[in-house]
């Protein structure tokens, strides 16, 4: 639907840092090449001048003061409105959404959104003892940065030591294989195909972090490079966040874009966007395995972009942990067998994943994509939490075909909060059935402990310690222990809640 205030992506940049460059460059500068590269590549000066809108991703690898005014500074540009958003996985596609809704109501003229990180940098240094020439963060941006931490954990999760993503999503991905009706072997089989296909993905783009192309066994098999994490992640199964990479796209309407006398070829529309959240909390969703906010997210952006799914072409899941991209696959409808891909990158564990930014690269891909075959339709799913805020962006060479100036959820999200459960109980005592759980390894391969998430007879839901030696543990691990029936316990002394293995 042609509209004066159409919004449409008119530019887009990524940049990788090599690995062992000497002098590299701090989180907000290499953001700011990323800016200029994106800028250089739609229409150089002229479009500079008129950016008036800066959105960023808030970087997590180094702090900075006021990080949309020090970037404004670097790129020369004086916006009137800047915004940083807080540190979550679906914020570059719910700046996209959010930024087609003020183009599209007049808000804003030209709109740049940016984001990056320097972890891997930051990280050689601490290990080798190198001096960076960063510029050293004030007290007060300090205290302001923690603002931008979202606790996506419940206080008794927390207790749980479940602050760690890995063993989240690792409680999911039991759940999840529990359903699928799969043996343990079978399940990590399925994983490292998939993972493989996203590794071969990975090594051929040239902005990718791990260029090596690792097979499925080389994924799913412990070593003493592939160190397992917890039951069932080895260490390339996980996001790798120690990378450094930026990205930037620069937004505004069809009319600017025509008055700028920017090629028509360059224009990569928002065609279909949602943000949507599941309950915020693990232990007090129904199912832990599932994702109503992708569910309706996904059908909401096709039917805005007036499209079914089988016209997508390409798609690019969030792929932080394999559950991820498995639940992603199943709420959106996209077949087990489908043929398409479900990555452009080659995903978070192979391609790289930069904090709040990794889905902004997935963004200028498929910018590029559309730039090169005009028509290609991509759908993106950005993730952050705990499968929890959910957004999904739909690119192509059309308009949407229902403007974005008239979307509203308050009604599909209450839907989805109105389904959570009671909170947890603390202290329990009776029969546990088991929903999720994980065991924990420490550094030299060998399991420490565990925790289950599960419910009473009762149908209330309570998290537990797997406490045991390294001998039961391996024993433990070789069993699916979803479904099964332990008998739990509270425990004065740990204040926590465990599993009683022997009776």
């Amino acid at each position: 639907m042609h509209q004066k205030n159409t919004p449409v992506i008119i530019g887009a940049a990524q940049v990788t840092q090599k690995k062992n460059i000497k002098l590299p460059l701090d989180p907000i500068n290499l953001v700011a090449k990323a800016c200029n590269k994106a800028i250089a590549n739609t229409f150089g000066e002229k479009l500079r001048n008129g950016i008036d809108t800066i959105y960023m991703s808030t970087i997590s690898s180094w702090i900075y003061e006021d990080p949309p005014s020090k970037l404004s500074d670097l790129l020369g540009i004086k916006p009137h409105h800047k915004y940083i958003a807080p540190i979550s996985g679906n914020i570059p596609q719910l700046l996209v959404n959010k930024a087609a809704k003020a183009i599209s109501l007049g808000e804003t003229k030209i709109i740049l959104i940016a984001g990056g990180e320097a972890s891997y940098s930051k990280y050689r240094a601490k290990k080798k003892g190198i001096s960076l020439n960063w510029p050293k963060p004030p007290p007060k941006a300090i205290n302001e940065a923690r603002k931008a931490i979202i606790f996506y954990l419940s206080q008794l999760e927390n207790q749980y030591k479940l602050t760690n993503p890995t063993f989240i999503y690792a409680l999911i991905e039991t759940a999840l294989r529990a359903t699928s009706k799969k043996s343990l072997k079978e399940h990590m089989k399925f994983i490292g195909k998939r993972y493989e296909r996203f590794s071969e993905i990975a090594s051929k783009n040239p902005y990718s972090w791990e260029q090596n192309q690792f097979n499925s066994e080389e994924i799913i098999t412990p070593s003493s490079i592939n160190r397992i994490i917890c039951h069932p992640y080895p260490k390339r199964m996980v996001a790798n966040l120690y990378v450094d990479q930026s990205a930037a796209l620069v937004m505004t309407s069809e009319d600017i874009a025509d008055k700028l006398g920017i090629d028509r070829k360059l224009w990569v529309y928002p065609m279909g966007g949602a943000d949507l959240k599941n309950i915020f909390y693990l232990a007090q969703r129904p199912q832990l395995y599932d994702s109503p906010a992708i569910r309706e997210a996904s059908r909401l952006a096709l039917k805005q972009a007036g499209l079914k799914l089988n016209e997508i072409d390409v798609f690019d899941l969030y792929s932080c942990f394999p559950c991820m991209v498995e639940i992603a696959r199943r709420e959106i409808g996209i077949p087990d067998d489908d043929p398409r891909d479900l990555t452009i990158t080659g995903g978070l564990s192979f391609f790289g994943g930069p904090f709040s930014s990794y889905s902004m690269h997935s963004i200028v891909s498929a910018v590029d994509l559309i730039q090169s075959n005009p028509s290609i339709k991509v759908m993106i799913l950005a993730n952050g939490g705990y499968n929890t805020s959910e957004s999904i962006g739909i690119y192509g060479n059309i308009p949407p075909y229902k403007p974005w100036n008239n979307i509203d959820y308050i009604k599909i999200q209450e839907k989805i909060n109105a389904q959570a459960l009671p909170e947890p109980i603390e202290q329990a005592n009776g029969k546990f059935i088991i929903d999720a759980y994980t065991i924990i390894y420490n550094r030299t391969n060998l399991p420490e402990w565990g925790v289950a998430m599960g419910h009473l007879e009762s149908g209330e839901r309570t998290l537990a310690f797997i406490i045991a030696d390294s001998e039961t543990l391996l024993k433990l691990e070789q069993q699916e222990l979803v479904g099964r029936i332990f008998r739990v316990t509270y425990d004065p002394e740990l204040k926590s809640n465990k599993l009683v293995l022997y009776s």
